[in-house]
């Protein structure tokens, strides 16, 4: 069956384009041409299976993709949890840090070519798809109090849930892998099997600052997730 996606996208041509060479490459489009009507699509399959992934652009004419993206992730059920490929104008850097901070799984700058969102959109599937993580998807991991469990793709905290997007989920298992060994940020992407990591993109810390967020006691005092300067990250081994 075709993978289902969610174009919510304001530009009928570049929506046109978009839609028939996804569709050329094997996806099923829906198209919404504002916020709000991409919101009542996705309302609408509460109790339902909802679309594979959300193609969002920042700008549209009724409400910001900005805000899309927040109502997205307070949706009850399932369709919370759809990842998101955000395309951001003129590839702003605070657009893109905004997105990824209220739970956009990636970001695209326009203009682009339909050949990379295409690679984007397969790179997120494939860390959010079933089996992403190999023959060791089946068990839980567990660090004191904080709980992975790679079969529902869920994260604990002393049986609180932890609310993480797909693409942080992937890191966070990724460190907890390779626990008490420090990984490069180059390492890290390469362990989700993401996007190459441009040596000025800071994304990456973005992200570690959300996982800190739903994970740490203190965020600012991180005890889980330690940063090595001039370096990258590690997973403490011994955590309470």
């Amino acid at each position: 069956m075709a993978e289902r996606l969610l174009l919510i996208e304001d530009d009928a041509r570049l929506a046109q384009m978009v839609a028939q060479y996804l569709g050329q490459s094997g996806f099923q489009v829906d198209h919404a041409a504002d916020g709000l009507g991409g919101l009542a699509r996705l309302q609408a399959t509460q109790g339902e299976t909802p679309p594979d992934l959300v193609v969002l652009d920042l700008m549209l004419p009724d409400i910001d993709g900005l805000e899309v993206c927040r109502r997205i992730r307070a949706l009850p059920g399932p369709a919370a949890r759809t990842p998101i490929v955000m395309l951001t104008a003129k590839g702003d850097p605070m657009d893109r840090i905004i997105g990824l901070e209220i739970g956009a799984d990636d970001y695209l700058p326009k203009p682009f070519e339909p050949r990379e969102l295409l690679a984007r959109i397969r790179a997120v599937l494939r860390r959010h798809g079933p089996g992403s993580h190999g023959a060791e998807a089946g068990q839980t991991m567990r660090f004191g109090s904080l709980e992975i469990d790679r079969d529902a793709r869920t994260v604990t905290v002393g049986g609180r849930n932890c609310e993480l997007t797909s693409y942080q989920f992937d890191l966070l298992t990724a460190l907890a892998e390779r626990a008490g060994r420090v990984l490069t940020r180059d390492q890290i992407m390469e362990a989700v099997r993401g996007r190459e990591l441009d040596a000025f993109d800071r994304s990456i810390d973005v992200h570690m600052g959300r996982i800190r967020a739903a994970i740490e006691v203190d965020p600012k005092a991180p005890k889980r997730i330690l940063t090595v300067r001039g370096v990258g990250y590690v997973f403490a081994r011994q955590q309470d």
